[in-house]
């Protein structure tokens, strides 16, 4: 998780270029947290789309007094990814999982089927 706030308002989760996994980051919950104003805060996911290009779309929109709470029911996301609070001062709390996948060598995988049929 991280926490956004007025002197913080943003946070890059990023992985290793080299890391030859699949990673996939999935945001479940947005909230306000002690010493929330009653103000709008605006939570937005800044990436890249399939042309490379920076998007920034807004997730949540948090209120203290009407919605301080948002779940994202495992908002999937392809690392690397920026978290921004675009509007408000926060603290905002974000929370989720990282899930690594790591790629198995094909040509093991062929030769473990062949051993197993002997």
């Amino acid at each position: 998780g991280c926490e956004l706030t007025a002197s913080t308002k943003s946070y890059t989760f990023q992985v290793d270029e080299e890391d030859d996994s699949d990673h996939i980051l999935a945001l479940s919950v947005v909230c306000l947290t002690d010493g929330a104003k009653d103000e709008c805060n605006v939570v937005e996911v800044v990436g890249r789309n399939h042309e490379n290009q920076e998007i920034s779309v807004p997730v949540a929109n948090l209120k203290l007094s009407c919605q301080p709470l948002l779940s994202l029911d495992n908002f999937k996301l392809q690392p690397p990814v920026t978290f921004r609070l675009a509007a408000g001062s926060g603290p905002v709390h974000l929370a989720g999982w990282h899930q690594i996948v790591h790629r198995e060598d094909v040509s093991f995988e062929e030769d473990d089927d062949l051993s197993e049929e002997d």
